[in-house]
């Protein structure tokens, strides 16, 4: 595979850069390159504006109705291709095959055909003046670019494409340079589902392709994914034209476990909010305040189903549960905040060390790790590690844990685990987070909007709610007498 190459895809074709500049991508389960990507040059990212404002003229002009028939189509293609997609987001990203398999094509189909069912749903409204009269139209904003993060690559897109050009837009996608095959191949979908050329393109590259994107005048909205300052910097960026923006950034999600909880779904919610895709998710629940008359039986039940249930090994193995890190960097980054959690005094109960499966000993591997008697100001508890740790912190009461959960500059997620219901949505209402779960923890189906408060994020995604962030309105005047006027 490594003698393979892929370009970017604009205008319903694959094209080259002038220079043959390339990057590797990697395999995280194995540390091994497994093919190259050409860097979208000058000439490459011209051609991708100029392929997007054509197809924004055909694809515009086109009934919603047909739009929507058009995403269907890619949807089940999605569907009916869903192994061969899944095994390029294990291999893009390191993650269990279990875990590619069974949602992430599945919610990245859900989320056009939740769009697809609203492409003909857009109206205005009209009012009667006396006579005259107003009326308004909701109307595609132009060409969108979508920067993907690597984590969930081809959901991401799909997330990203599927309000956009539900509503009439057209869309050039940055995947991650590290994670870049599955949003290709979406490309690829979407063209034999009947879309036209330049409705969804793909541009390859690192961050410098992103910030081209972002300055760009004839780009009218940015949609960015990813850790929080790299979302100001592209907001910044944004902001010289005033470009619409919508920002999904990172977290450092509280999940509150009170002791009327049921202790196996409360370890099961904080295993799952810390260790799924190995803890590589913005909105994982990874500081745990646990009510103290349950903290020490959360801690034993905890720490006997990680060591017991956990299974780490090449991701494409359909028992591994938890996969590889990301990259070599991130790899080493998620150890060093392990060690610091260490040296703060936090109590290693489980993991805490580098792993290396057999067969694949080559790739980033991390212990699925527990930290018990966490206190708000160590830097495991302050700073998103986007790996599997879990940081366990008790609490007495509860205006005492709404406080400490509310003491961060994220806000994207929270849980509360009770099973008292009045208490339940009395703290989430207390809680300073745009997506809470109430006796659940990570669900994110395709009709609920997402987003962040706070440094988390600005807009959101899916929902209905997310069509007003794709569309602008117009008003008309109509006048339906002699204009009156003074000269």
């Amino acid at each position: 595979m490594t003698e393979t190459c892929y370009k970017s895809f604009i205008g319903g074709r694959y094209l080259a850069n002038g220079g043959g500049e390339t990057l590797a991508v990697v395999n995280p389960g194995t540390g091994e390159a497994i093919y190259r990507i050409e860097i979208a040059d000058e000439s490459v990212l011209e051609a991708a504006v100029n392929a997007a404002q054509a197809g924004f003229k055909v694809w515009s002009a086109m009934p919603a109705a047909k739009r929507g028939r058009i995403l269907l189509k890619a949807v089940a293609l999605l569907r009916e291709r869903n192994d061969d997609l899944a095994r390029i987001e294990v291999l893009d990203t390191g993650k269990p095959w279990q875990e590619a398999s069974s949602v992430d094509i599945t919610t990245g189909a859900d989320s056009i055909e939740f769009f697809a069912g609203l492409a003909a749903s857009l109206e205005g409204n009209q009012q009667d003046l006396g006579g005259d009269f107003y009326y308004t139209r909701r109307e595609p904003l132009g060409i969108c670019a979508g920067i993907g993060a690597w984590n969930y690559p081809l959901q991401i897109a799909c997330w990203k494409a599927a309000p956009a050009l539900a509503c009439g837009n057209t869309m050039i996608f940055k995947p991650s340079e590290e994670t870049p095959l599955g949003a290709l191949k979406l490309a690829e979908i979407f063209i034999e589902a009947g879309m036209p050329p330049g409705v969804f393109n793909v541009v390859l590259g690192a961050a410098e392709v992103g910030a081209w994107l972002t300055h760009d005048t004839r780009i009218a909205k940015v949609s960015f994914t990813g850790e929080v300052a790299t979302g100001k910097k592209v907001m910044a960026a944004a902001a010289t034209t005033l470009k619409d923006v919508t920002m999904e950034l990172g977290g450092k999600s509280p999940l509150i476990i009170f002791a009327d909880s049921d202790l196996d779904e409360a370890v099961s919610a904080a295993l799952v909010a810390n260790f799924y895709t190995q803890g590589e998710v913005c909105t994982n629940g990874t500081r745990v305040f646990v009510e103290r008359p349950l903290y020490d039986a959360f801690l034993g039940r905890a720490k006997a189903r990680t060591e017991a249930n956990i299974t780490v090994g090449n991701p494409m193995d359909p028992a591994t549960n938890l996969g590889a890190l990301i990259s070599k960097t991130h790899y080493a980054l998620v150890l060093d905040y392990i060690e610091k959690g260490k040296s703060e005094g936090a109590r290693l109960v489980s993991g805490g060390h580098a792993l290396a499966p057999k067969g694949v000993e080559g790739g980033f591997y991390v212990a699925p790790t527990i930290f018990a008697d966490c206190t708000d100001d160590m830097i495991i508890t302050q700073e998103e590690i986007f790996g599997p740790v879990m940081a366990v912190l008790p609490f007495d009461g509860e205006d005492e844990v709404i406080a400490r959960a509310n003491n961060t500059r994220y806000g994207l997620a929270a849980g509360v685990y009770t099973k008292d219901i009045r208490r339940a949505h009395r703290v989430v209402h207390q809680l300073e987070a745009g997506i809470c779960w109430i006796n659940a923890y990570g669900a994110s189906p395709a009709e609920m909007p997402v987003g962040g408060f706070k440094q988390s994020g600005i807009g959101r995604e899916n929902g209905v709610e997310t069509l007003k962030h794709y569309t602008q309105i117009k008003a008309v005047y109509v006048g339906m007498q002699p204009i009156e006027s003074p000269f």
